[in-house]
């Protein structure tokens, strides 16, 4: 039990279908109990048949904020009263704050991914970097990137619709980050990953139950000055990574983003930064 519950708790949470298996209530109620902060997160059973009356009770229960995950991050945004500029060319939330009275979204998803590369030391700006798939992830890694000075952004995926889809977003909003959308198949990839500084996985290949799976096919096809990443942080070293690592490549994986994206939604909530060295330590033991 939170030692730190009393009458003057705020609630936080997270909407979402299903979030059983969600690390973000371990997350946050141990940051929440390390800085001896009065809020409190749970997880709600959200989606399309019942948002919309969740939202509502979250307002009435003056909830100070929640974070909003599949399948929500869409589906949120007319139910909000302000949406940053950042999550409008996402076109997709996953922290709201209630202010005021006002709900207003964010999404620190990119934001996140590219501080776990500023933790490394790689910085994005004037970079030109490679992009394997084009879902919710990647989008928001794609428009975050861009934000943040890279000067080209590949992006391939099987559906190439997709790809061009957040090309377009970029090109409109970011004119001075060059974007290139295309199919993914192995030989555009292996044309375009010689010339990257960069390398991102935000296909589901390599994440349970595609273990087995990589979009490298072998270390023959990275140059060894490659930094590559995965988005996946279970399990910690996907196959691409070890592929990578026989490259002579640097590696990072997904556990990074999905600490420090928590760590947004931290501060946002409360004005106060997360203790990510000890909340890494508990969700990641070595």
């Amino acid at each position: 039990m939170n030692p730190w519950i009393t009458g003057k708790t705020k609630l936080t949470g997270l909407l979402g279908y299903p979030v059983s298996h969600s690390l973000s209530p371990a997350m946050h109620n141990a940051a929440f109990a390390y800085l001896q902060l009065e809020y409190a997160y749970l997880a709600f059973e959200a989606n399309e048949g019942n948002l919309d009356d969740i939202v509502k009770a979250m307002r009435a229960l003056q909830a100070r904020g929640f974070n909003v995950t599949m399948p929500n991050k869409k589906n949120i945004l007319p139910l909000l009263d302000e949406v940053t500029p950042e999550a409008r060319m996402i076109g997709a939330v996953n922290t709201v704050l209630h202010e005021n009275g006002r709900l207003i979204g964010y999404n620190t998803d990119g934001r996140g991914y590219v501080h776990s590369l500023e933790e490394k030391g790689i910085a994005v700006a004037g970079k030109k970097i490679l992009l394997a798939g084009a879902g919710g992830a990647g989008r928001a890694v794609a428009v975050q990137l861009a934000v943040d000075g890279a000067a080209q952004i590949v992006i391939l995926n099987r559906t190439r619709g997709k790809a061009e889809a957040i090309c377009d977003v970029i090109q409109k909003s970011i004119p001075a980050c060059r974007v290139q959308p295309f199919g993914l198949d192995e030989t555009t990839l292996k044309q375009q990953v010689k010339e990257a500084d960069i390398f991102i996985n935000a296909t589901a290949l390599g994440m349970h139950p595609h273990e087995d799976k990589s979009v490298i096919a072998s270390p023959d096809m990275l140059p060894g000055n490659l930094i590559v990443s995965d988005l996946i942080y279970t399990p910690a070293k996907t196959k691409l990574l070890r592929i990578a690592e026989q490259a002579g490549c640097r590696t990072i994986n997904g556990q990074g983003m999905i600490i420090w994206q928590g760590a947004e939604s931290f501060k946002i909530w409360t004005g106060v930064d997360m203790p990510v060295d000890y909340i890494k330590g508990l969700m990641f033991p070595e």
